[in-house]
């Protein structure tokens, strides 16, 4: 048996697209032939979860079907467990999926247990950051008089020390990404500011900069049917097609191809 890749999807920010992502990554990687099991750590939230309760119900009411991953649903109440059985409940989620290619885990805006737990067994970890000061807080501090760089945030330093505790016990490396999520336009000025803090700060800490999903209405009108725009075909149509899916699928294959992950993006529709 072969050990699975592990993609964690990080923030210690709400609202950056960590589960729009998620969602995004499972579905594309599922239709490309890959066995994919997932493990939403929000427990409190469980956006990932939900997602995947609307597809199954979505697609048994319409007669259809489309690949479903393996799941180990996490209790809420693990959100005020006490650290030893958090971490116990982690590891049996983990152990129960190890016949997957691919585990993928949906992270929380917080720094809770599970979170370090899971960014330590990563193999590749990304993180969404929409295009502005606000979320590049969550990163790296800057300067408020001169806007250049400071420090790595506390997020930075967990996935900094979780990459220096792989290569120390394994010798393995954990690959970092930082994706520039829903692009939107804005003032030229402001978007240069906020790369050139992104730029530096990756060259020291040592993560890629990559492109991330756009601010497009389908990535969230699917949201509600447990689908995206990997799983529209000519049977799978529960909204009207544009030239902008065309689009956003594009964009999909493009963030996949970026990340090194064999996926269909869709192309039946």
């Amino acid at each position: 048996m072969t050990t699975p890749k592990v993609i964690v999807i990080g923030n210690e920010k709400g609202g950056a697209g960590k589960s729009t992502l998620a969602i995004h990554l499972a579905t594309a990687l599922m239709h490309g032939g890959s066995r994919v099991g997932v493990l939403d750590l929000d427990v409190r939230q469980q956006s990932l979860g939900h997602f995947f309760a609307s597809r199954r119900a979505w697609l048994s009411a319409n007669g259809q079907s489309a690949p479903m991953p393996d799941e180990h649903p996490l209790s809420p109440r693990l959100a005020s467990a006490p650290e030893d059985e958090a971490l116990d409940q982690f590891e049996t989620a983990l152990a129960s999926l190890a016949g997957c290619d691919v585990i993928l885990m949906d992270t929380p805006g917080a720094d809770t247990p599970m979170s370090r737990a899971a960014h330590g067994r990563a193999d590749l970890i990304v993180t969404p950051m929409n295009d502005s000061f606000v979320d590049f807080d969550a990163l790296g501090v800057v300067d408020p008089v001169t806007l250049e760089l400071k420090r790595p945030s506390l997020y930075s330093e967990t996935v900094w020390n979780s990459r220096k505790r792989r290569a120390a016990e394994s010798g393995q490396s954990i690959d970092w990404v930082v994706l520039r999520n829903r692009l939107a336009s804005m003032e030229a000025r402001n978007r240069r500011r906020v790369d050139e803090r992104v730029q530096a700060l990756s060259r020291r800490v040592g993560f890629r900069v990559g492109p991330g999903l756009g601010d497009r209405v389908i990535y969230r009108e699917l949201f509600p049917f447990g689908l995206t725009i990997a799983d529209l075909s000519q049977d799978i149509r529960p909204v009207a097609m544009s030239l902008q899916h065309v689009a956003a699928r594009q964009e999909l294959r493009a963030l996949m191809s970026f990340l090194g992950l064999e996926a269909d993006a869709g192309a039946n529709a």
